[in-house]
């Protein structure tokens, strides 16, 4: 019984910890304030809108059903009842990854290196659909490649070496696939002043007398991708070097027609790679106004007889407007510059996807190698990019690359270090934040740059309730057909208020309505806890959603209960109109009273050892001698030791202050006497329900030693030592000996204390005498004790006569 009464008061406090839980979590369901289902589902994911009719209570809110689920079960919404609709995903295409066949040319047209390609995605606000994506880079994959190339007259010995790279690239390219093209453009300069001479001799021949260069132009197209390597030599041998007057190039005219003439170049749908050779910088947007070009570029193709015939009207691209054109169209770049221009180019590379640059020798000589090195280095590295995401759309990315690398954030878009035949994976989530302005679907392009393959993401909105598609319009439920009712609830038409739309906004402040808010007796609108909204009160919301008040006056609440342990009802119990509604097994004003008796349980199996009743868990003794958790401890106002010392001494050693009266005043407890402090009874050795243990002294100051106990039946043992240990008398011989020794001994101390001051005294003087006698200024030759008594005197008139 006592097992089964801990397992029900568990399950109870777990319940309540799971419904404390759950009204924390469902403070952004309460806080949205939602008036529809529609808008309920849209304030988080874990929120639900009951359609139960009569769920509300009085004085609550139609925001009130929308909770989050576990706290609309608690409030007593059946789970038929409550709308939840969840996101989904489907795979629509999902084609495996191309294997190449032994011995035969891959088709790019069905070549597939990405998986799955097409998707579609319901998302819930706040909820994220995640589906992985995985990459192979294919063997034997086709490759375009467009040689790009600055004729000005710098780049004269650069061309002798370019006239034969389509031969030798074409072998080297082999190594990497069996199916390779390539093509070769030029450019120079627009062709208006400054960046040209515009007299009509230099529009002939821009160089020297000396030199015979062709007509400057900005760019044309020599030869379209083909595989034709000896066509490639044979037109790239015809190029003449042209000229142009200011050092910068107009580089970035050339690259965004190769990007957006596709018709032109012939571009496939295979990894796109455009070499860019030059020895100068570049001309970017705005630099056009010095030769009065105003108008930005368009970004698209104007091409006639494969030259590009708008350089005069258009002003050069931004970078920018270049990056988003090379990007759509899958094309890496590959910036093959001298040395001295190294630096710009690498800066120009950060801000260019999927480019590459590499140090071009004074005259093109390692052209073929740098291709070789770069091309490694871009196809090494997969970055997935994702088109522009619909308002309120976010998409998270995380990587699984080889050896086991993982990568989040910016870093899960790309893998590093990918060889052919490599397989990675990425996992992408897909958050809606909230609906879109229209319900419609929209869709997000993942693809990996440099390739022109992708992941479709089709999008649809979970915006509304299925409950809501069966509403009726107009309906008698909501006060003679002024809402809609749906989903259990009343939406008001405009100018309508009220749970059931029983108010127009005019009537809001009338005195007759605030009366209907009203107690009787009382002046207070709502108990000043609410609103009073059509006759009806609406109750106020707390800062702590948690806390709420209800009932028809707003005069109930459920966070002004009695408190135990600085909990409401101890924890132990709801709060419902300001009294605790406590769990089984639990009672009193604030649930503070267990009534499980288990705790005041002996083991005797008596109910507090017989002596008491158990009261909220605790036994309550009935005799004041007796306490302890379980009735357990006897005590009296002196102490059990104090009150049976005499009685003890009586009857054990047959003296004391009771001895004539020992055989009618302590026969009430049995005597045993041990021969040892050993031999006492220890705790637990016996069925006693008290034990202490004493010492106390007798008549003749002897100490003797008992204990004493009392059983389940409530009688009294007291077991004494037999020998109480009295105190031995002093030995006289060593104590005199020791004062003797004593007197002795300090005598010689103050002796040799005596002495040594007088050595250090002695020692003083001397040397203060030293120092004296060093310090005099007069010595024996000045003393009158030593001079002699005679003198004389010679007269100094005297001459011996």
């Amino acid at each position: 019984m006592t097992m089964a009464f801990k397992l029900i008061f568990m399950g109870l406090c777990l319940v309540s910890f799971l419904y404390s839980n759950a009204q924390q979590s469902g403070t952004e369901c309460l806080q949205a304030n939602a008036k529809s289902c529609g808008e309920c589902i849209q304030a988080g994911p874990n929120c639900g809108w009951c359609t139960k009719v009569d769920f509300l209570q009085e004085g609550e809110l139609t925001s009130a059903r929308c909770d989050d689920l576990a706290a609309l079960k608690s409030k007593g919404c059946p789970e038929d009842d409550i709308q939840n609709p969840r996101g989904s995903k489907e795979k629509l295409k999902d084609n495996p990854i191309t294997n190449k066949t032994e011995g035969k040319p891959m088709n790019s047209s069905n070549i597939t290196q990405i998986r799955p390609q097409q998707l579609h995605f319901e998302l819930r606000p706040g909820e994220p659909q995640t589906i992985n994506i995985t990459f192979r880079r294919a063997e034997d994959y086709p490759i375009d490649l467009y040689y790009l190339m600055d004729l000005s007259f710098s780049m004269k010995d650069d061309l002798e070496n370019v006239k034969s790279l389509g031969t030798a690239l074409m072998e080297e390219m082999k190594n990497i696939t069996s199916d390779f093209r390539i093509g070769f453009g030029s450019f120079v300069e627009k062709t208006v002043m400054p960046y040209i001479s515009t007299a009509p001799a230099k529009l002939i021949n821009p160089c020297t007398a000396e030199q015979n260069c062709t007509s400057p132009f900005s760019y044309k197209n020599v030869l379209s991708l083909t595989s034709n390597a000896s066509l490639f030599n044979e037109l790239v041998g015809k190029q003449q070097i042209s000229g142009n007057l200011d050092s910068p190039e107009g580089g970035f005219d050339a690259i965004m027609q190769v990007a957006v003439c596709g018709e032109h170049i012939k571009w496939r749908n295979v990894t796109r790679l455009l070499v860019f050779s030059t020895d100068a910088g570049f001309h970017f947007a705005g630099d056009g106004r010095l030769g009065g070009i105003v108008l930005p570029n368009d970004g698209k193709c104007h091409m006639e007889d494969n030259k590009y015939t708008m350089s005069h009207y258009y002003d050069y691209p931004s970078i920018a407007h270049l990056v988003q054109k090379l990007t759509e169209n899958n094309i890496q770049t590959i910036f093959a510059v001298s040395e001295e221009f190294q630096p710009l180019y690498k800066e120009l590379k950060n801000l260019v996807p999927k480019s590459a640059v590499g140090t071009l020798s004074s005259n093109s000589s390692n052209v073929i190698q740098l291709i070789i090195d770069s091309y490694n280095s871009l196809s090494s590295e997969l970055f997935l990019e994702n088109s522009k995401l619909p308002e309120g759309v976010t998409i998270n990315y995380k990587s699984f690359c080889k050896n086991g690398v993982i990568g989040t954030g910016e870093n899960g878009r790309k893998c590093s270090n990918i060889s052919i035949g490599d397989q990675v994976e990425f996992e992408i989530s897909v958050t809606a934040h909230k609906c879109p302005k229209k319900n419609e679907t929209n869709s997000i392009k993942i693809k990996p740059l440099g390739f022109n393959e992708e992941v479709e993401i089709r999008l649809e909105f979970i915006c509304e309730c299925d409950c809501q598609e069966s509403g009726t319009p107009d309906s008698p439920e909501c006060h003679y057909g002024n809402g809609t009712f749906e989903c259990g609830a009343c939406r008001c038409n405009e100018g309508r208020i009220g749970k059931e739309c029983e108010c127009s906004t005019q009537q809001v402040g009338s005195e007759d309505m605030d009366a209907q808010c009203r107690k009787e007796d009382s002046s207070e609108i709502c108990s000043n806890n609410g609103d009073c909204i059509c006759g009806q009160c609406v109750c106020k919301k707390r800062e702590n959603p948690k806390e709420f008040y209800s009932g028809k006056y707003c005069e109930c609440d459920n966070f002004n209960c009695d408190r135990f342990n600085g909990l409401i009802c101890g924890g132990n119990g709801i709060c419902s109109c300001r009294k605790c509604k406590c769990f089984p097994n639990f009672s009193g004003s604030a649930c503070d009273c267990s009534e499980d008796i288990s705790t005041c349980m002996a083991s005797n199996g008596q109910l507090c050892n017989g002596r008491g009743e158990c009261v909220c868990g605790r036994c309550k003794c009935k005799d004041p001698k007796f306490h302890g958790q379980k009735c357990e401890t006897f005590q009296t106002t002196l102490g059990v030791c104090v009150e049976y010392k005499e009685c003890v001494e009586c009857r054990a050693f047959h003296k004391g202050e009771k001895q004539e009266w020992c055989d009618t005043q302590c026969a009430h407890f049995n005597l045993t006497m041990v021969d040892s402090r050993d031999d006492l009874p220890q705790p637990g050795q016996e069925d006693a329900l008290t034990h202490k243990v004493c010492k106390e002294k007798d008549v003749d100051d002897c100490w003797f030693h008992y204990t004493y106990s009392i059983n389940s039946s409530s009688e009294v043992h007291v077991h004494v030592v037999r020998d109480p240990e009295c105190p031995s008398g002093p030995d006289i011989v060593p104590i005199v000996a020791g004062v003797v020794a004593a007197i002795v001994l300090i005598g010689l101390a103050f002796l040799l204390i005596w002495k040594l001051l007088m050595i250090i005294h002695d020692r003083r003087e001397f040397a203060k005498f030293e120092k004296e006698k060093m310090n005099a200024k007069w010595d024996a030759g000045e003393n009158p004790i030593y001079k002699s008594a005679v003198t004389t005197v010679v007269n100094p008139k005297y001459k011996g006569k």
